[in-house]
């Protein structure tokens, strides 16, 4: 696995903290929605805040923030599906900003490139200069946000699909026991503290 590639996905996850007040039921449907989507890749998934035009260019930006290489990436978790029903559901409030200024970016981007048609349909290393243009901006940032919580979501409400995103922060599913033991449930009424000679 690319360490650099690695780094950037777990240096941004701390971002996902900012979505600790969402609405969790409709992140979880969300999910569910982005791996039935995922799923089953050639079917003729629906979208319900998107357009198919819109989608194409959100997936393509995707794409380019978490690559497919030697390595799955956002494509592969499904990551526009989750990003869709989010703004069709716990994400709402920012559609109608969202929208707008997609098609800023869209316009900005067929202004530059006439011939290409759209982002989707450029060679990788001109949306990565195309997107370089926009880093900056709210609009990037944004879009950045939804697809690394789209690509990390716990595979147990269906999104993250297959453990892609663990698998690129090197994230291990496992119970993890560390000191100090028992500091949590001390006052639980069960709770019977190991002998000092179990403990060592």
């Amino acid at each position: 696995m690319d360490a650099g590639r690695r780094s950037f996905v777990a240096s941004a996850t701390g971002a996902l903290a900012a979505l600790a007040a969402l609405d969790w039921t409709e992140v979880a449907r969300a999910a569910e929605h982005a791996h039935a989507a995922a799923a089953a890749p050639g079917a003729s998934a629906e979208f319900t805040a998107l357009t198919a035009a819109q989608a194409a260019c959100v997936a393509a930006i995707a794409a380019r923030i978490v690559p497919t290489d030697d390595a799955p990436g956002a494509t592969e978790a499904g990551v526009v599906y989750f990003i869709d029903r989010g703004l069709a559901s716990f994400l709402s409030a920012n559609r109608e900003d969202f929208q707008k200024s997609l098609a800023e970016f869209e316009a900005r981007v067929a202004a530059a490139h006439p011939d290409a048609g759209d982002f989707a349909a450029l060679p990788a290393a001109t949306q990565d200069e195309v997107l370089k243009g926009v880093e900056t901006t709210a609009f990037f940032g944004t879009l950045r946000l939804w697809t690394l919580f789209g690509l990390l979501a716990s595979p147990a409400y269906g999104g993250n699909r297959d453990g892609v995103g663990w698998k690129l922060t090197g994230f291990e599913e496992a119970h993890r026991f560390e000191p100090p033991f028992g500091y949590y449930d001390r006052d639980y009424p069960g709770f019977v503290p190991y002998p000092p000679e179990a403990a060592t």
